[in-house]
């Protein structure tokens, strides 16, 4: 007789089937409920993988960073700078030409003489567009101009200069009687301005302009026709260089060379010399030059003064820069 019973047997095999059952609903619960979020950290992983392989593949672009402060103002001396102010950016100038020295003390080496001055104010409407409005006694002179910065030098050379076009219109209020028609009171001026920052200290500037005139002198000769002194257009080139010696403070020099031949009056160039100082806001320069206008067109078109001759003038430029 066996020591177990089978009826014993049978009801131990359903307790075991019973709980190998219960372990088994277990088993799928736990998995049904853990399934979704390893999927999740699955897609998760690849997702991450495959952002990080693009990081890898596909870095950022370098930041491109422009070359700054090749000059430090607007204008430097008789010439417009490369400079565009930031947008938001209102100047206020002051410009001022005393008499020739050549007279010595007669006059206090110009200082007593008739002088030139102009009150100018500009603004930046929008980035790299600066448009200015001045007044100048020299003929009573009002002008409209207006710089727009065309390229722009970067630290990596890629693009080796800064290009800015420069032009104005200049409008002559003196009496009516000076002029036959209302347009001959106009006159125009446009210059391509290329510069480059050399060094941190050294920056040099070249510049070829158009000057135009309605109306200039003339005569009428016996057989009644009208001919002109001058010629309306004059083409002309300027040089500009300016080293620091330090972190506020430079010296400048420049110089302008007309290219059109007059039948008569031919302008005479231009050699400017100087000291450049300045502050966040600020740019005061003082110089000696040959240019008794400030006004470009009258500048390049009418100066008699020359400089083997000993005909300079003092002149100083100071302005004020507000960032709004």
């Amino acid at each position: 007789m066996p020591w177990f019973s089978p009826g014993l047997n049978k009801e131990q095999i359903t307790i075991k089937k019973n709980c190998m059952k219960k372990n088994t609903n277990k088993i799928s619960a736990f998995f049904y409920r853990c399934f979704p979020v390893v999927v999740l950290f699955f897609f998760a992983g690849q997702l991450y993988a495959q952002e990080d392989s693009a990081m890898v593949e596909a870095p950022l672009k370098p930041e491109v960073r422009l070359a700054k402060n090749t000059f430090e103002s607007n204008f430097l001396m008789d010439n417009q700078t490369v400079m565009v102010p930031k947008k938001g950016s209102l100047e206020m100038a002051i410009q001022h030409r005393f008499g020739t020295v050549n007279n010595g003390v007669k006059d206090m080496y110009g200082l007593f003489a008739p002088s030139n001055i102009r009150l100018g104010l500009s603004y930046a409407p929008i980035n790299k567009l600066n448009v200015a409005v001045g007044l100048t006694k020299e003929r009573m002179q009002v002008d409209f101009s207006a710089k727009y910065a065309l390229l722009k030098q970067t630290e990596s050379n890629k693009v080796p200069v800064s290009v800015t076009y420069f032009g104005n219109v200049v409008i002559d209020t003196r009496d009516k009687v000076n002029f036959r028609y209302g347009v001959h009171r106009f006159s125009y001026f446009n210059q391509l301005l290329i510069a480059r920052k050399i060094t941190e200290k050294l920056s040099a500037q070249v510049a070829p302009s158009f000057s135009w005139f309605n109306n200039v002198e003339g005569y009428v000769n016996s057989k009644g026709d009208i001919v002109n002194l001058m010629k309306n257009g004059h083409l002309a080139i300027s040089f500009m260089g300016r080293y620091k010696f330090s972190d506020k403070s430079a010296v400048v020099i420049n110089y302008d060379q007309p290219l059109t031949q007059h039948p008569s009056k031919n302008p005479q160039p231009n050699l400017s010399l100087g000291f450049e100082t300045t502050t966040d806001s600020h740019a005061f320069q003082v110089f000696f030059a040959n240019y008794y206008g400030i006004v470009p067109q009258s500048n390049n078109v009418y100066n008699q003064n020359d400089y083997r001759e000993g005909q300079f003038v003092i002149g100083f430029n100071i302005t004020r820069l507000w960032a709004f």
